[in-house]
Parts: C-alpha cells; sequence; structure tokens
C-alpha cells in the first residue's frame, strides 16, 4: 500500500459503493469518509441508505450523523473536514478511503470552492417571504435578471441554489457567476485514485433503485419521516428534508399524493439524481471506469486498495 494513497469510490446512488469500500477495509487497515451530503444528518437513516450497525462496525466511518437535521452542512465544512480527515487517518498509518455519490463535494475536492460571502440572516428571511408569495418559478425569473448565467444552469424549482444565487448578488450587487469567474481555484488538498462505479447498463441500475426503495419502505421509512414530521423545526424547504425521498414521504404524509405517487416520484427522483451523477462523473477523464454491473465490480476495486 502506498504511503500517501488516497481512494476515492464514486459512483450514482445504489452502485455498491459501500460494499466495495468495506471489502478494501476488510483486507487493509482503512477508514472511511464519507462523500454523502445526507449521511451527514442525524435520525435520517433508512431513507439514506445509511451504512447500518454491522457495516459502521466493520471499520471507523467519519462524517455521519454529524449534524442535526434543521441544521446545514457546506461544500466548505465538507472541504475542511475531509482534507483533516486525511490528514489524521494517515497520520494513524491508515488508508483514507473516500465514498459516496455527492458530486459537489468532489467537484470541490478536485476544483477548490469559491471564496462568496456568508449567508445573511435578515436576507434569508425576506427571500423566504418572498419565496412563500411568488414560489421558486418567481425567483428563479427575478435571478435571470440579475444572473442570467447562473439562473440558464439552474431548474426553475432549485430554491435552495436560486436564493443564494439572489442571496449574494443582495449582499455584494454582483452576480454570483461573475464573481466565481473572477476567483482563482485552490488545488486539491491531496492526490487521489478516483474509481467510478458506473453501469454498462442503466437498466440494471434503475431496477436497484426501484428494488432498494422498496426495501427502505419495507423497514419503515415512512415511520422514519412522520418522526421528522412531528418536529415543529423541521419543513420541506430544509436541505434534510429536500434530499431525495423524504420530500416524496413528506408530501403522501401531507396528504396531498397518495401512496403510489409517492413511491413512483420517489423512484423517478432517485432515478433522475442517478443521471445527474453520471453525466458529472463522464466530465473526470482521469477517473476508473468499473462497471457496477459486473458480477467482479468488488473485486477490481479492492485490486486498487491492495497494490
Amino acid at each position: 500500500m502506498q504511503e500517501q494513497k488516497v481512494i476515492a469510490i464514486m459512483g450514482p446512488t445504489a452502485s455498491g459503493k459501500t460494499a466495495a469500500a468495506l471489502a478494501i477495509a476488510r483486507e487493509v487497515p482503512a477508514e472511511i469518509i464519507s462523500v454523502d451530503s445526507a449521511l451527514v444528518y442525524r435520525d435520517m437513516n433508512i431513507g439514506t441508505a445509511k451504512p447500518n450497525s454491522e457495516e459502521l462496525a466493520a471499520a471507523p466511518h467519519h462524517l455521519i450523523d454529524i449534524i442535526d437535521p434543521s441544521e446545514a452542512y457546506s461544500v466548505a465544512q465538507f472541504l475542511n473536514d475531509s482534507a483533516r480527515l486525511v490528514k489524521e487517518i494517515r497520520a494513524r498509518g491508515k488508508l483514507p478511503i473516500l465514498v459516496g455519490g455527492t458530486m459537489m463535494y468532489y467537484k470541490a475536492l478536485m476544483n477548490g470552492i469559491d471564496d462568496l460571502p456568508p449567508a445573511d440572516a435578515a436576507i434569508r428571511a425576506q427571500l423566504d417571504a418572498d419565496m412563500a408569495l411568488i414560489g421558486a418559478p418567481g425567483l428563479h425569473a427575478r435571478l435571470g435578471e440579475v444572473d442570467p448565467v447562473t439562473a440558464a444552469r439552474l431548474q426553475p424549482n432549485d430554491s435552495q441554489r436560486i436564493q443564494r444565487a439572489l442571496e449574494i448578488y443582495m449582499l455584494t450587487g454582483k452576480a454570483m457567476s461573475s464573481l466565481i469567474a473572477q476567483q482563482p481555484r485552490a488545488a486539491m488538498p491531496f492526490e487521489m485514485i478516483s474509481l467510478s462505479l458506473e453501469p454498462s447498463d442503466r437498466s440494471v441500475l434503475h431496477e436497484r433503485i426501484a428494488k432498494r426503495f422498496d426495501i427502505m419502505l419495507e423497514q419503515g421509512f415512512l415511520d422514519e419521516v412522520h418522526q421528522l414530521k412531528q418536529r415543529p423545526d423541521l419543513h420541506p424547504e430544509l436541505p434534510s428534508i429536500r434530499c431525495v425521498g423524504y420530500r416524496q414521504a413528506w408530501d403522501y404524509l401531507e396528504g396531498s399524493i397518495n401512496y403510489e405517487e409517492m413511491r413512483e416520484r420517489g423512484i423517478i427522483a432517485t432515478r433522475q439524481l442517478a443521471k445527474r451523477q453520471l453525466t458529472w462523473l463522464r466530465s473526470i477523464p482521469e477517473r476508473i471506469v468499473i462497471d457496477c454491473n459486473s458480477s467482479n465490480a468488488t473485486e477490481q476495486i479492492l485490486q486498487y486498495g491492495l497494490t
């Protein structure tokens, strides 16, 4: 094992990333750093496909269950935490394994992050009030007037990112896209071998996604969301509740959709997430692609962990 090696196991949802990481951890001293924006939340276990107690006990895990669902965890926090953890894991003489499918986290590792102004509570409150009046599409149209470049790359219902772009404009008087274009990029805090589990046949991945969603429902996913819904400080616009599956389950418990609609929308949203993940992965020429549909995908991953 190379002393300074860091392995990243990337891939779309339901591609077998956790199993591959644990296969390496069973063979060499290793610790796993989660690269997943949903696993950071406590009390959100079933719908996030969080590693179970046996998997968590197989190797030390990091960046799981670190914040409350009412809180936010930024890309900058992830970048700082992951850099610190890699250094600490190396100091213990172990192999750091980055595992997950949150592509904006990987993007931050590879390209650095933009030095933009922090959130402003008063402006956020104003934008929340505007959201209630005109909705995300209305704010999207407003963003198009002041920052057409950013508006063009955001979906009209992407309320979180739309509000952030408007907040930056309101704080600085400048478009977020122009601020980003003017900033230098920081180098990656460490080098990593990027392994990407990708399907040769996407229909197989779609079947896995549907099956996993049904298993989550059988395991009590709706009960999990019901418990979250009892909390007065949680609402559908929080990043935690906007996680794939949770928003659809929340809508079902609100009575706005029926059970079959909830299941169908949850599966479709997960497939759309997988499509976005694969699109981003294809933009990384240096990644090592491994067919997640292959019967020996884990063995192929293992080769890179042991050499």
